[in-house]
């Protein structure tokens, strides 16, 4: 029988599962929001029906992170405010900085706003690097990252919503099409970038800023910009889901990384010990 990973907590079924109760209660929530909108077309469930359509699958998919088997320090609060902060102060700061260019040069190319955004969507788990010393590993990394991105995605896809609310002449059909289809793909979108670029960054820090860890987080930065800008340009569905599908895998070989490092120095760990 072997020990548990430094920082690990026992898993449970509620919290490996934890998700699908989000996910179900939610949508639960937007239908009947949604279905009474449609049927009063009262305008007053307009902002429940965007916050609802635009914010289940993200915290969806952050609990289901949350839910894996790493060595996670961080709690509810710091993953809440993670994704409050994150997507507060990434998408002001990216909207600035993306309309300050293409004031100043007449044209923004799209791997400027890959760029903008993923390193705006960094700033908050920067912060939390540098100022809450206990939240250091590539673990609490890759959730914080998962929250900022999906506070992001969450405003932004509220932004669209509104705009196309406006656009359409208040077609509530079309507004729901938007929150539908950015709400499933937001996982592998923002979420996926942030996570992977994140945890990168988190290991870097905890191997002391080691050349090669932070090798692998600049080259883990330039692979998010580039799924980024191809996520801007696709030319139709297809494509989207291909990057959609790169990104999942990426993702899903950082959390692979993450515990087959938990577990490598945990056997350290009891080598050790036994030596000792």
């Amino acid at each position: 029988m072997t020990a548990p990973a430094p920082g690990a907590t026992p898993g449970s079924a509620a919290r490996r599962h934890g998700w699908i109760a989000v996910l179900v209660v939610g949508a639960a929530l937007f239908v009947v929001v949604e279905r009474t909108l449609v049927g009063t077309q009262n305008p007053n469930f307009v902002p429940s029906a965007i916050l609802l359509g635009a914010a289940i699958v993200p915290a969806a998919f952050i609990a289901f992170v949350y839910g894996r088997r790493l060595p996670y320090d961080v709690g509810g609060a710091a993953i809440g405010l993670s994704a409050l902060f994150g997507g507060i102060v990434g998408t002001v700061v990216a909207g600035t900085l993306e309309y300050d260019v293409q004031r100043d040069l007449g044209v923004l190319p799209m791997v400027g706003v890959g760029l903008i955004e993923e390193a705006s969507k960094l700033l908050v788990p920067l912060v939390v690097l540098l100022f809450v010393s206990r939240f250091r590993t590539r673990a609490d990394g890759l959730l914080l990252g998962v929250a900022a991105g999906a506070g992001f995605a969450a405003l932004e896809t509220m932004g669209y919503a509104f705009t196309t609310l406006i656009q359409s002449k208040g077609s509530i059909t079309a507004t729901i099409d938007v929150l539908m289809l950015r709400g499933i793909m937001s996982p592998a979108a923002h979420m996926a970038w942030t996570g992977i670029t994140a945890a990168a960054l988190f290991a870097a820090a905890e191997s002391g800023w080691a050349g090669r860890r932070v090798g692998m987080f600049v080259g883990a930065f330039v692979v998010a910009v580039g799924l980024h800008t191809a996520w801007d340009s696709s030319p139709n569905l297809f494509w989207t889901a291909a990057v959609a599908v790169v990104s999942l895998g990426l993702l899903g070989w950082t959390v692979h990384r993450t515990a087959a490092d938990t577990r490598a120095r945990t056997h350290s760990h009891a080598a050790h010990a036994r030596v000792a």
